[in-house]
């Protein structure tokens, strides 16, 4: 498995650098039809104002260019070849929100989590040769009008061609909006997950809270952040030209978001109290199995229930059993099984992993819900 590295801090760049050069998009010019941009990090406005355009060709410097219309964009000069082994040439996209400083206008970002009601979102766009995903790029931040790097970074892939894998590992799968993704986590300095359609389209409509959901009960994105932008584009690694965006629209209102309010009130007043015990079932010299169990000791019953701790230095959980469990930085997340998504009163979880590293310490931190468990 090749990580993919995305956009402009993921390749090690000093972020003054990549300050000063999205610092050109600040103030786009407004657009015509066929607007043509070659600027590495040049962008525009459509539909007066209500979608940003760019052409963010961060990742290599083949001349990149894109023609830019009232609905969407083609890219027209700049045929890539980076190695599928790491980032991609750039991510010439379509956004709603702020991204960099650069907003567009009326797009009711940036929302809180919680506050999320129906965030939709709808494209259509045309593929081409080469190698390639084409996806959304969804943003949090615990910071409303960050102006720089976010916390957490959502993607999800419609459609893909070649070698190029998301960042991370696959940590399962997910049924939403009628089709099933494969799921992939991974941290670069910030949280990323990535959801890939297991049958490639070229049209999406989608409702983007159930992703964001989806997300928040894997502990990738907190209920108290923002999203901060919803932008769909590509990311070429080989070739670029043809790939083009022919639709795209965005609408968020806030409101309550039923998922996330029930995952608050869980952590508020569901568990209340819980306890956690862990033991080593087997060890040999690169690694060990053992079990975290985990008990709800409050008078509420947990729904869709999700607990972390924290792994020793030097231990990577590599699988799990009775939960999807997955591991970033430190944090290691247990999310319960569709078979099995509550826990009631004096009712008890054991999730069983194995892992890389040394046994001889025990993990710490661990978490019901958002509960500290004794």
């Amino acid at each position: 498995m090749h990580p993919r590295v995305p956009r402009l801090a993921a390749l090690g760049l000093a972020v003054a650098g990549v300050v000063a050069g999205l610092a050109l998009a600040v103030s786009p010019p407004q657009a015509s039809a066929a607007t043509t941009i070659c600027e590495k990090y040049g962008s525009t406005k459509i539909q007066g104002g209500r979608y940003v355009v760019q052409n963010n060709e961060w990742g290599a410097s083949d001349g990149q260019c894109i023609s830019v219309s009232d609905t969407g964009f083609t890219i027209t000069a700049g045929s890539h070849n980076v190695p599928t082994n790491g980032a991609p040439a750039g991510y010439p996209s379509i956004y709603a929100g702020c991204h960099y400083g650069n907003c567009s206008s009326g797009s009711g970002l940036p929302l809180q989590v919680s506050r999320m009601g129906t965030v939709s979102s709808n494209v259509s766009y045309t593929t081409a040769g080469g190698y390639w995903n084409a996806s959304y790029d969804l943003w949090y931040d615990p910071n409303p009008q960050q102006s720089g790097q976010n916390a957490a970074e959502l993607m999800i892939w419609g459609n893909h061609q070649g070698p190029p894998q998301p960042i991370g590992s696959k940590v399962g799968t997910a049924s939403l909006a009628g089709a099933t993704w494969d799921v992939w986590i991974g941290n670069i300095g910030w949280n990323v997950i990535s959801y890939v359609r297991q049958q490639t389209t070229n049209s999406l409509n989608l409702n983007l809270t159930e992703f964001t959901n989806d997300a928040v009960r894997r502990g990738q994105v907190q209920t108290s952040w923002y999203m901060t932008s919803a932008q769909f584009g590509f990311e070429p690694w080989q070739g670029g030209p043809g790939l083009a965006v022919n639709s795209f629209g965005f609408s968020a209102s806030g409101g309550t978001n039923t998922s996330t309010t029930s995952t608050t009130t869980s952590q508020n007043n569901g568990p209340g109290a819980c306890r956690a015990t862990h033991r080593v079932t087997n060890s040999w010299n690169s690694g060990f199995t053992a079990e975290a169990t985990i008990t709800n000791t409050g008078s509420g019953s947990v729904p869709n229930w999700r607990a972390t701790w924290t792994a020793p230095s030097g231990v990577a959980v590599t699988s799990g059993r009775n939960a999807t469990v997955s591991q970033s930085g430190s944090t290691v997340t247990a999310v319960a099984p569709s078979w099995a998504p509550n826990l009631a009163p004096g009712q008890s979880v054991t999730v069983g992993y194995q892992a890389t590293g040394s046994s001889s310490s025990a993990p710490s931190g661990f978490t019901l819900n958002g509960v500290a468990c004794g």
